[in-house]
């Protein structure tokens, strides 16, 4: 890829994750139950295309019950696991009015 472009996309990406624009992708499993969050992405269709190796690699640790949602947030936190007390809501900031 031109690294130009690069360049420019990972500044647009930056510029969109700081304002909660940026696509990510939310993987919930049961077994352990766990949040995680993988990105930030430019938009959607990359996101949906690198989820396939996130939850292989999930799979290849032994994850269960594995849920995915590709979205657009802001988490504060990659990692929230039940299992070892650290469940809290990551903070999600609506992009729109209608997502309050």
């Amino acid at each position: 890829m031109n690294p130009i472009w690069n360049h420019t996309k990972e500044n647009l990406i930056s510029f969109f994750h700081n304002f909660g624009w940026a696509w990510w992708v939310e993987i919930d499993t049961q077994n352990p139950r766990c949040t995680y969050y993988f990105g930030p992405f430019l938009s959607a269709k990359e996101a949906a295309a690198a989820q396939r190796g996130y939850i292989e690699d999930l799979e290849h640790e032994g994850a269960q019950g594995i849920a995915v949602e590709i979205k657009r947030c802001k988490p504060s936190r990659l990692t929230i696991a039940d299992d070892i007390g650290e469940r809290s809501e990551p903070q999600i900031k609506p992009i729109l009015s209608s997502q309050v």
